[in-house]
């Protein structure tokens, strides 16, 4: 937990305040409203016998005591460990030790008590998000109605479940965890996860998603992830990485920390040297507190990670929210992206004497070792009846699978696989869809074809892209090119590059970022892993999605809707000029008062006045901000 200065400046953490942080706040206010109350006495006192100012000044005295140790504690920690709100600190400290010098008490102990209220507004600004987290949380711990091998249920605790095991989800209840529907119809409520308002008709066979609430029907469902596996888990924890991550803007004047100390203090030292005021000099110190710059980079990431997370998009780190508004190139990947990704097998046609059924299962053995789309449906829709056991397991990542079986060595996978390993195939079938052949022992066995349709989103997406400036838009994947045509025309692509191994996505990548190009990929399995860390934003399918790809992209859209990516486009380009505005007036105002002060146009209580001007700068960046919270473009 990083430290929370005793004035309550903003520290971001990833969760709600701790009983220690709560108590040290409750701490703060008590003080604040003892020192005011000691303040208005002492006001009092001078009032009711202004012959005699002593008392007035002790209780004024006593009131600066209770604020000055804990400002001066903080003061200290600023000065062991530097950063941005260190400097508010600094020079609040300063600014105190120079009223006290010249005998204002009042102001001495005005100054904490002002600043506080106003970082107490920051402290609430940023609890949104926070409790947004903690309200995901919740989600992952709730009541599971588990299917024994008996038949009989019983309820348990979602975070003893396993996957394989079998829960039944009746109309009302929450999905306890991520799985498969083996059974049964219902409309599920999946917006905290996708963003998307509109009910999803779940079938037998789905994918549904920890959290999912099942508004009608009765569903059985085998468990396939659990806890911080889930879809949902995940999405807690990228959310809290992101809100943990600094904008670039932050690291940046961070760097600059000690070189605005030292010329505030230049500031106030040239103020009283030309001026004799002191007062103006305090104004200076107080006014310089950069609270509404500091407060404007995180406060704006801070939002549009909680409005992006409100649609489904979940951003790892907030540079990537800024750099999304600067893309002007797509890189698509096609199964599971650009298509459902939901294949289905066509027919197998075997050249083998082979029984069908042996072949058959061997091919589901193989399939069930991998997380491609196409070895997913290999293993769920045939069955290994064959018991074949595997040893040596190698997946070749965009080229296919090799395993030791006692007959020899077996073969699933593309043409080259073969080709590699010196094995002869019949023709490439004429097929539209997916095709991976199988080969035992240097025996070619046949192709299995399989099917995949276009999103029905993606022709709409990829013209609304355009249409926000995205100049160029390639088609890349590891298919064949006659398969590529096919969907790249359906899709209104133009660029396409078809039979692309890992690699050969790298280096498509790197040519198109080498050309000037900022491209946007997006992408969901393991052969698209090295292309997503080299676009300018790499942007993963969080449906169906790898775990390597998940892990290696900025951005991840939960639900797998390409509707989001235009979204995510223009939040990026609202949180920039939302970010664009909230530095001018931190910057602006805070120049603005400084002069002000120094020129003495403050007043006799000019360090109270900088204070509350100070704190309306920094609620006019937090109404800005609020401001990006409406962004709404949920279907």
């Amino acid at each position: 937990m990083s430290h929370q200065c005793s004035h309550g400046h903003i520290h971001f953490s990833g969760n709600l305040q701790t009983p220690e942080e709560q108590r040290r706040m409750q701490r703060q206010l008590t003080l604040t409203m003892i020192t005011i109350g000691l303040l208005l006495l002492s006001l009092l006192w001078r009032a009711i016998a202004p012959d005699q100012p002593g008392i007035s000044d002790i209780l004024a005295g006593v009131a600066w005591l209770l604020v000055a140790v804990p400002v001066f504690r903080a003061g200290w920690h600023s000065l062991l460990h530097p950063d941005l709100h260190g400097v508010t600190d600094l020079l609040v400290v300063l600014a105190m030790l120079g009223a006290w010098a010249l005998g204002d008490l009042m102001t001495a102990a005005l100054l904490p008590v002002i600043m506080i209220f106003g970082h107490i507004l920051e402290e609430r600004s940023v609890m949104g998000t926070r409790q947004a987290i903690a309200g995901l949380s919740k989600l992952t711990h709730s009541q599971a109605r588990r299917v024994r091998a008996d038949g009989e249920m019983e309820l348990i605790d979602s975070q003893h479940l396993r996957a394989g095991e079998v829960v039944e989800v009746r109309a009302g209840d929450r999905l306890p965890a991520d799985g498969r529907i083996l059974s049964g119809q219902a409309s599920l409520d999946v917006g905290h996860i996708t963003g998307e308002s509109v009910p999803v008709e779940a079938v037998t066979g789905m994918n549904v998603f920890a959290g999912s609430i099942n508004l009608n029907g009765l569903l059985r469902v085998e468990v396939t992830h659990t806890g911080d596996q889930s879809t949902l888990g995940k999405v807690i924890a990228l959310m809290k990485d992101a809100e943990q991550a600094k904008p670039p803007i932050t690291r940046m004047l961070e760097r600059y920390a000690g070189h605005y100390l030292i010329l505030v203090l230049l500031i106030a030292a040239t103020t009283w040297f030309l001026t004799y005021n002191s007062q103006a000099m305090l104004a200076v110190l107080v006014a310089a507190c950069p609270c509404a710059l500091v407060l404007s980079a995180p406060a704006t990431a801070m939002a549009g990670i909680a409005v992006a997370a409100r649609h489904g998009i979940l951003i790892r780190n907030a540079a990537f929210l800024e750099e999304l508004a600067d893309v002007d190139a797509l890189i698509v990947d096609k199964t599971g992206t650009l298509t459902e990704g939901r294949l289905s097998f066509v027919d197998a046609l075997l050249v083998t004497e082979m029984p069908r059924e042996q072949a058959l299962a061997l091919a589901a053995a193989l399939g069930a070792t991998s997380n491609h789309p196409v070895s997913r449906v290999l293993a769920e829709t045939l069955s290994d009846t064959g018991g074949h056991a595997l040893r040596d397991v190698e997946e070749i990542q965009g080229v296919g699978i090799v395993a030791t079986t006692d007959d020899g060595i077996a073969l699933l996978g593309r043409q080259a696989l073969f080709t590699r390993y010196s094995v002869k195939t019949t023709p490439l079938p004429a097929h539209e869809g997916p095709v991976v052949g199988l080969a035992l022992n240097g025996v070619f066995l046949g192709w299995f074809l399989l099917d995949d349709t276009l999103r029905a989103e993606a022709p709409a997406v990829v013209d609304e892209l355009k249409s926000l400036g995205i100049g160029r838009v390639q088609l890349l994947t590891g298919d064949r090119m006659s398969v590529a045509e096919r969907v790249a025309q359906q899709a209104g692509i133009d660029e396409l590059a078809g039979e692309a191994l890992p690699a050969e996505k790298l280096r498509q990548v790197q040519n198109m970022v080498d050309e000037g190009w900022r491209p946007m990929v997006v992408g969901d399995g393991i052969n698209d892993a090295l292309a997503l860390k080299a676009g300018a934003v790499g942007i993963a399918m969080g449906g169906n999605g790898a775990d390597i790809a998940l892990a290696s992209a900025d951005v991840v859209l939960a639900g797998g809707d390409l509707r989001r990516l235009p979204t995510a486009i223009r939040l990026s380009r609202k949180c920039r000029a939302t970010l664009q505005v909230n530095v001018f007036i931190g910057l602006g105002w805070t120049i603005l008062i400084v002069a002000a002060a120094a020129m003495g146009l403050l007043g006799a209580a000019g360090a109270l006045i900088a204070a509350v001007l100070h704190n309306l700068s920094t609620l006019l960046v937090l109404l800005n901000t609020g401001r990006l919270l409406q962004f709404d473009e949920t279907d």
